[in-house]
């Protein structure tokens, strides 16, 4: 018997884990309005059509990027979703360009993808992982992440 793709995890990791499967309602997930503000480059609010709204800076998106390289990056070094890379510590740091997105592109009905002013863009936000990495206190605490 081959246990290929089995996969050990801790009861804190699958409870973790748990908290991505759990469904969640049409309204839930479904945008009434999206603003994306460019022009100022504050970020992101969604008003769902179930009366929740959500916001998220743009680094916080960015340092959130859901594509496979991103994620794999989060998980090896235990950082969680939204959390910035930390920055190496030099004698003279080196200015870095906030993050920003340059073009913001729809993806059907589902999601949106930002071509970010690093040149990384093969993330796709879909509305179901905005509303699951939500951050308002009612969200955290439906997620169990505050106590």
């Amino acid at each position: 018997m081959s246990h290929e793709g089995i996969k050990l995890v801790s009861a804190e990791e699958a409870a973790r884990s748990a908290k991505w499967e759990r469904p969640m309602s049409r309204a839930a997930v479904d945008p009434a309005k999206v603003r994306v503000d460019l022009t100022r480059g504050t970020g992101v609010e969604i008003e769902w059509k179930d009366g929740h709204r959500s916001q998220w800076t743009f680094a916080w998106l960015r340092a959130a990027c859901p594509c496979a390289t991103c994620v794999e990056e989060r998980e090896r070094t235990g950082r969680p979703v939204g959390e910035l890379t930390p920055e190496p510590k030099l004698a003279l740091p080196m200015y870095k360009e906030p993050a920003r997105p340059r073009e913001v592109v729809p993806m059907g009905h589902y999601a949106v993808k930002f071509v970010w002013n690093d040149g990384h863009e093969t993330g796709i936000y879909s509305w179901d992982y905005l509303r699951r990495v939500c951050g308002c206190d009612d969200c955290a605490k439906a997620r169990g992440d505050v106590g």
